[in-house]
């Protein structure tokens, strides 16, 4: 696990080895065993390392094939390197390391892009071909990896994190307007921009081909998911039965590591399944769950720590664990570093996330996380049932749409963009929602069909913006994240199971009239019980039944109580005051009428509220 970083100049003047340097810096918490270089007139590639597999100098990066035509940077795990190793070497291919990363390099010089289908992991990657003057720019299928590039004028940059890229003396910062109000729309950026334009993330499942001599950027796309019912015969247990056989392949796939890996412990069956199967080749392996303190919590909110449940697994599966408990003002505390890692807020809070990578860092270099779970196997049923019984697919957009507008409607966001309001006039996220879908087919006719199209869009988008904020956080804290879940096989098994054996209750599913899209407590037909049920019943022998059979309880803090308790004094200081940075784009009556009603109590806006103050603190170290 490591951070990649470059500069091409298309007009052909030298690249500057200060200016690389200071991009490779810039991303040293990524890799803080090693740094490399490798400059060649106008192009430059740098590495950061994180050392996991084949610790020996002889997997240095940037790594350079035998005869001196390809040059790779490499940040990510293939955990399937020694099967496609030993295809390589049956084709005449010779290795100097025990690395994936050469098997990586030497796969990209033989199959070419065609290899990217081949690898079974995680990877954001960029491979220089000194022949034919290009540069590839890849990402793996789930974007588990991120790699951001940005063209201004003659120059052409790259880095795994965008403040690679902010490091190089040209680039002029500026905020990009309208993915802020896709951000406020969202809580998430569903298109490729970043908040500081001209600066863009490679969507996942992509790659790039950057053409030094014609300077011509080819994107293409070499896979996608594909939700579907299956043809023929159901039969439930064989589903169960190859469910459980692929996870527990999946799972001990990723334990190939050269240093020690750990694994989160909340108290649900994800990353508890992960545990239970990782520990028995791991005994005693290290588990690490964030909790949170409740003495000034009530409600629905109490029911946020999975301290208790974790523990008791702990206890059945043998692992050493440590926890960690957030206080209120823990979030204000952290902010600006959380704020500093991810670079730009994506979905949901972040820093009990930064927590729990920060105190894993301090045993292990890899942690297992039970991320994907839900995406794939239909976590979340009160969602889908929101546009379940759609009637055409542009019903099914409205309604999901109108649900999916996590902070402010759509005559909300026009009030508090007014100040701005011209430049984001022809921003349409209804459109930016639809377009989600541009590839996938339209003529749906059952409930399950727009299920499929759900658990689509959130694999693309909400997934998606969980991974980047993994990535950032554990990185920040130089720790190399697994998600076992997202296993080539696994996946592929999941997108070809029925939705009636993910999702129960569907031929009752409702529309149930709730505002806060984390906290569904709604028993209508037992709707937190009715997701991912092939999963719970493939491991009802794995994990304790009382686990397998709880209800979906998301990683929240309970910030809704802190919002308008401790934390109330914090929120005013930095919002509530007229010469917050964030009005300088956005309208400080239309906001703080917007926090007012949270402090009320008249709504719940906690997402609201995290997602201003992200930005807010974001805008500081940006723009001073």
């Amino acid at each position: 696990m490591c951070g990649i970083a470059g500069l091409v100049n298309l007009y052909g003047d030298s690249i500057s080895p200060v200016i690389l340097q200071k991009m490779t810096d810039s991303i040293a918490h990524r890799g803080p065993d090693g740094e490399g270089h490798w400059i060649n007139n106008n192009v430059g590639i740098g590495h950061r390392r994180l050392a996991i597999i084949d610790l020996s100098p002889a997997a240095h990066q940037p790594m350079m094939t035998g005869e001196g035509r390809w040059i790779l940077s490499y940040n990510g795990e293939i955990y399937n390197y020694r099967e496609l190793r030993v295809e390589l070497e049956a084709e005449g291919s010779r290795f100097r390391s025990n690395s994936d990363t050469e098997v990586v390099l030497e796969a990209l010089a033989h199959w070419g892009t065609d290899a990217l289908l081949k690898f079974n992991g995680m990877f954001a990657l960029a491979l220089w071909d000194t022949r034919e003057q290009t540069l590839l720019l890849a990402r793996d299928r789930y974007g588990i990896k991120p790699v951001y590039y940005s063209q201004q004028g003659q120059h052409f940059a790259f880095g795994s994190e965008q403040r690679a890229i902010l490091a190089t003396p040209w680039f002029e910062r500026k905020l990009n307007l309208p993915a802020l109000y896709e951000y406020f729309t969202f809580q998430n950026i569903f298109t490729d921009q970043t908040l500081m334009e001209d600066i863009h993330i490679l969507p996942a499942g992509h790659f790039l081909i950057l053409d030094a001599r014609t300077k011509q950027i080819q994107l293409n796309q070499y896979w996608d998911f594909d939700f579907h019912e299956p043809e023929g015969k159901v039969d439930e247990r064989e589903y169960e039965e190859e469910l459980r056989r692929l996870f527990t392949q999946a799972v001990n796939r990723q334990l190939l590591s050269d240093v020690e890996i750990g694994s989160y412990l909340s108290g649900g069956m994800d990353s508890g399944s992960i545990t239970a199967v990782a520990s028995r080749s791991l005994p005693g392996m290290k588990t690490f769950t964030v909790g949170f303190d409740l003495s000034s919590v009530s409600g629905l909110e109490l029911a946020f720590d999975e301290r208790p449940a974790a523990e008791a697994m702990s206890a059945v599966f043998g692992t050493e664990h440590y926890e960690m408990v957030l206080k209120a003002g823990d979030m204000e505390r952290s902010l600006p570093l959380v704020v500093n890692a991810i670079e730009e807020p994506r979905v949901g809070q972040s820093y009990p996330n930064y927590f729990a990578a920060k105190l894993a860092s301090k045993f292990v270099k890899v942690v297992l996380s039970g991320a994907g779970g839900d995406e794939l196997f239909g976590g979340y049923p009160w969602r889908y049932f929101q546009a379940a019984n759609s009637s055409s697919f542009d019903e099914y957009i409205s309604s999901y749409y109108s649900y999916w507008q996590r902070l402010l409607s759509n005559t909300e966001l026009k009030a508090v963009f007014s100040p701005v309001s011209d430049s984001v006039s022809s921003v349409w996220t209804q459109d930016i929602f639809r377009d989600v879908f541009q590839h996938r087919n339209t003529s749906l006719q059952t409930p399950a069909d727009y299920v499929n199209h759900s658990l689509y869009l959130e694999a693309k988008t909400f997934l998606h913006g969980l991974l980047v904020v993994e990535d950032k956080l554990s990185m920040a804290n130089s720790l190399e994240t697994r998600i076992p879940f997202l296993d080539n096989d696994l996946v592929d098994f999941s997108m070809n199971i029925p939705v009636s054996l993910k999702v129960g209750g569907l031929q009752d599913a409702y529309r149930p009239n709730e505002n806060d899209l984390e906290e569904k407590h709604n028993s209508k037909v037992g709707v937190h019980q009715n997701g991912k049920m092939v999963l719970r019943h493939a491991m009802k022998n794995v994990i304790p039944d009382v686990v397998s059979r709880s209800r979906k309880q998301g990683f929240s803090a309970p910030d809704s109580s802190w919002f308008t308790g401790k934390s109330m004094n914090y929120i005013s200081q930095e919002l509530l005051v007229p010469n917050a940075p964030i009005y300088d784009f956005l309208s400080a009556a239309a906001v703080q009428g917007q926090i007012r009603e949270h402090l009320s109590g008249e709504k719940n806006r906690r997402l609201l509220i995290w997602s201003l103050l992200s930005v807010n603190s974001s805008l500081k170290p940006y723009f001073e």
